[in-house]
Order: structure tokens, then C-alpha cells, then sequence
């Protein structure tokens, strides 16, 4: 079945089959989405234990979508019927399309890729579901790279809107579009980004975690303060700890260690002794039942009590120290966002759907500089240039320029 007869078969997308590899929450969750668009999906795992714990897994949850009436007894069988569990990777010789979601290790993910080809169509487009990894690099351990490309869905891929899709400098025309085409066919918002690290969201979010940790480390609030103040002040659904913990502080700081290295250790990226002396602990969240809170019976509680270590003449007031805390933060992921629009990875609406569509942010970085003021954004990024002396806290010469011409991002 070539991508072209999938066209025929399915006018509403132009593509029909899916092999899905790897069945761990994130796999199966991709299956879902493509299997609900009316894609025949084939999930493949070794691990027969997880391709029966993906099978009762969707099953539970398609259940309770029928209890909540948001599905019907039919539209259950159908979703749960297109999709066929195998344990050999030749059983998706006949996919259109396959999404790699496995563990991001760069050998693996080339061997696997390796493999595939042998048994897919030359027309077959073979993408990752990597969050950090050179998809260049994936690219390169095919015959056929141009028909390579990122394709990565945030975590639940089902509730989660965007999707990130990704052409490696291999990548054709023809498969960027059938991609895009077909990730916005399956009910989701596309944003495309250049082939670097982190991506968009990746990249633009790690200040929301990695000056949380320096606030926290210089003494300046609690992990619980910190986390206060951006619920409180800048409206985020999660603080950066309980979004740590939910993530896992072993997958949060590998991302960060990740990042850091892919930009030749850029300071704006240099992970924090706290994540990693957590993650070495084993306290890496919910998963653990303990991180930068404990969790009992799925309860958040704060580890101990904690009070801040600086003089409360130098922290004035807690409503003055949130604020503080906010804007710092803030102008931060400002500043990473309006960097990342100046080296081009995105565009402005790409780069603001990101971080709204795929972390939940209340507003788009780009549109909150436009709120705060251009001439905000570089006053606050100075202050702290001046303060440390770090090139952490190194001004976007886009936000400079923007102050010096007078304008704003307009979206």
C-alpha cells in the first residue's frame, strides 16, 4: 500500500495505516489519536507485558469516555478495533506512516530505523517522536533520509493539542507536507520547527524550571513559594516543582543535560544541582511517591515545612516577593522565546501556539512581552545582567532592537 493509494482509500487523509513503535504510555497514546481519525494503526512493542498493558490501558479509558458520554458503545468498538497489537516489526511492512516512540537514545532509535526500513514502502514516511534529538542524526541512518521527520506529541498525546512537526535537513518537501497535512487531519494544532534542540517548546520552557531552581538555590523563596507565586501572580495552571514532579526529575534533567550540552553549554541552558541531587535521590515526583513534594495517596503535600533564608528586609513583603519572583521567571521565557523567533526556529504564531497548546501556559510568550511592554522586557533583562555579570542573563538582540525601533510582536 503506497501513501498514494492510502489517498484514494481515504480522501480525508493522506494517510491511512499507522505503525505505531513502542507501546509505553507515550505510544500508546499516538495510537489512540491516529486510531480515532479512523487510521488503522498497528502498535508494535518486544514487551508483550506492554502491549497488554496498552490493550487494558485503552480500554479503560475508552470506557470511561462512554460512562462520561462523551463516545458511544460503537464509536468505542471502532477506535479499539483499528488498532492491532504486534511484537514483530515486520508486521508494519504494509504503514503509510510510522511514529518511533521509544527511549531517546540515539543508537537505539538509529537501529531501529535501520531495521524498518527493510520492510516498509520506499513511499512509507518513517518519523520520531523524539522531544530533544537531532532528527538530522535520525535521519542519516536511513537510505532514504528524506523521508525522515520529527513528528513529536506532548504527553497525554490524546488531551494534548500540539504537535511539533519537525524536517530534518534531509527532509522533503513532499514529506513535510504530507505530515503536516496529516497531524492537522487527526484533530491537532501544527507548529513547525526548526531542526535544533528542545525544538520550541523544549528550548523556550526551560527557563520556567532551570530560574525557578536558581530562585530556589540563591535562597530567595521555597520550592512551594515559587511555585505560589507563579500559580497566584501569572495565572500557570502547575509551578514549576509540581510540574517537575509530574514530568519525573529524572526526565526533566536529562532534557535540561540534554539542551545544555546540544548548545556547546550555553549558561541559559546549565541544569541545577538541586534536579540533579534530587534525581540521583530516586525523589523524582509522583512516580515515586516523593520529589520536591511527597505524594500520598496521590496527594500533594510539602516535603517539610520550608522558609525562605534571606532577611525579610531583603525579600520585603511575600505579595512583593511573588511578584518578584513572576517577572524574573517571566522575562526569562520571554527573552528564550523572542530568541528563539530571531535564530528562526519557529514563527511568532508557532513559537506562542507551542507554549499555550503544548504546556498549557495561559498566554503566548510573544503576546505577554507585547503586555508587559518591549521596553519592560529589556529593562528587566539588564537589571539582571547587571546584577550577575552571567551570560545567562544576556539580552535577545531582538527584544533590543525592538525597544530601539519602537515595536511590538502584534499577535
Amino acid at each position: 500500500m503506497t501513501v498514494q493509494q492510502s489517498k484514494i482509500d481515504n480522501p480525508q487523509s493522506p494517510i491511512c495505516r499507522v505503525g505505531i513503535i513502542g507501546a509505553g504510555t507515550m505510544g500508546s497514546g499516538i495510537a489512540q489519536v491516529a486510531s480515532t481519525a479512523g487510521c488503522t494503526v498497528k502498535l508494535f512493542d518486544l514487551n508483550q507485558a506492554a502491549l497488554d498493558k496498552a490493550k487494558a490501558s485503552l480500554e479503560k479509558i475508552m470506557s470511561r469516555l462512554v460512562e462520561k458520554g462523551r463516545i458511544d458503545a460503537e464509536e468505542k468498538n471502532r477506535i479499539q478495533d483499528n488498532i492491532t497489537y504486534v511484537n514483530s516489526l515486520k508486521e508494519l511492512s504494509d504503514s503509510d506512516m510510522t511514529i518511533e516512540a521509544i527511549v531517546e537514545n540515539l543508537d537505539i532509535k538509529k537501529k531501529v530505523f535501520q531495521e524498518l526500513e527493510g520492510y516498509v514502502s520506499e513511499e512509507c514516511i518513517i518519523a520520531s517522536n523524539t522531544s530533544s534529538l537531532s532528527i538530522a542524526s535520525i535521519a542519516s541512518s536511513l537510505e532514504k533520509p528524506e523521508r525522515c521527520v520529527g513528528i513529536h506529541f506532548f504527553n497525554p498525546a490524546p488531551l494534548m493539542k500540539l504537535v511539533e512537526v519537525i524536517p530534518a535537513i534531509q527532509t522533503s518537501e513532499e514529506t513535510l507536507k504530507i505530515s503536516e497535512e496529516t497531524i492537522g487531519n487527526w484533530g491537532k494544532v501544527v507548529a513547525i520547527a526548526k531542526d535544533t534542540p528542545g525544538f520550541i517548546v523544549n528550548r523556550v520552557a526551560r527557563p520556567f524550571y532551570g530560574e525557578a531552581l536558581r530562585i530556589y538555590e540563591e535562597g530567595i523563596a521555597s520550592f512551594f513559594e515559587i511555585d505560589h507565586a507563579m500559580k497566584s501572580v501569572g495565572g500557570f495552571r502547575m509551578g514549576p516543582f509540581e510540574l517537575m514532579d509530574f514530568i519525573g526529575n529524572d526526565v526533566n534533567y536529562i532534557v535540561t543535560e540534554t539542551v545544555f550540552k546540544a548548545f556547546y553549554y550555553d549558561p541559559r541552558y546549565k541544569p541545577a544541582f538541586t534536579q540533579k541531587r534530587f534525581a540521583e535521590a530516586g525523589y523524582l515526583g509522583r512516580k515515586s511517591g516523593r520529589g520536591y513534594y511527597n505524594y500520598e495517596d496521590g496527594k500533594m503535600q510539602q516535603r517539610q515545612p520550608e522558609r525562605s533564608r534571606l532577611a525579610s528586609d531583603e525579600r520585603g513583603t511575600s505579595e512583593r516577593n511573588a511578584q518578584y519572583i513572576f517577572n524574573r521567571i517571566l522575562v526569562m521565557l520571554i527573552n528564550e522565546a523572542a530568541d528563539a523567533l530571531f535564530l528562526n526556529i519557529a514563527s511568532a504564531k508557532d513559537i506562542d501556539n507551542a507554549m499555550t497548546k503544548g504546556v498549557n501556559y495561559p498566554k503566548g510568550l510573544l503576546a505577554w512581552a507585547d503586555e508587559k511592554g518591549i521596553d519592560w522586557c529589556v529593562e528587566q533583562m539588564d537589571k539582571l545582567y547587571e546584577m550577575y555579570h552571567e551570560d545567562r542573563y544576556r539580552c535577545s538582540p531582538l527584544l533590543r532592537r525592538m525597544k530601539n525601533k519602537g515595536m511590538r510582536f502584534g499577535l
